[in-house]
């Protein structure tokens, strides 16, 4: 796979996800692939339910993204998720993904982002107060997990 054949891929990925398209998003991982975040560590399926509920949910959403890096199977994209969470806190998360892909697919996919900042915008007062203490973000991704119906993050 060639750096322009990695190109193309990250950029199907991103415009499905920038028209909230989580079926799509979901058949562009590997059966076997990893998703890993601040909140979800997750494998095969679960990326797709993952996809499925935050886009079905999200009000007011929007993606940008910049495709920092295309090499021979991975590559690294910055992008920024606006949206409302809950319907009411708006959050702007800069995010920067590193994805390896696999006949085209990805295959592993680690997305690092400021969680602190991110709680603060999305669950006000808490999130300001606690954003930064690990038992809070165990929290937080423990009831992400079970809106989801997949395993909380170790």
């Amino acid at each position: 796979m060639s750096g322009e054949e990695t190109r193309a891929a990250l950029t199907r990925f991103y415009e499905a996800l920038s028209q909230r398209d989580g079926a799509t998003l979901s058949r562009l991982y590997t059966p076997d692939a990893s998703f890993e975040d601040s909140v979800f560590k997750l494998r095969g399926p679960e990326i797709g339910k993952m996809w499925m509920s935050l886009l079905g949910r999200a009000k007011d959403f929007s993606v940008s993204y910049t495709i920092a890096q295309a090499k021979e199977k991975t590559g690294v994209v910055e992008w920024t998720a606006r949206y409302l969470f809950a319907g009411k806190h708006p959050v702007v998360n800069v995010i920067l993904s590193e994805i390896e892909l696999d006949n085209g697919l990805v295959a592993r996919q680690v997305d690092t982002f400021d969680f602190p900042r991110w709680a603060a915008q999305a669950l006000g007062t808490p999130g300001k107060l606690f954003g930064r203490f690990r038992w809070f973000r165990r929290a937080v991704s423990k009831k992400a997990a079970a809106g989801l119906g997949v395993p909380p993050k170790p």
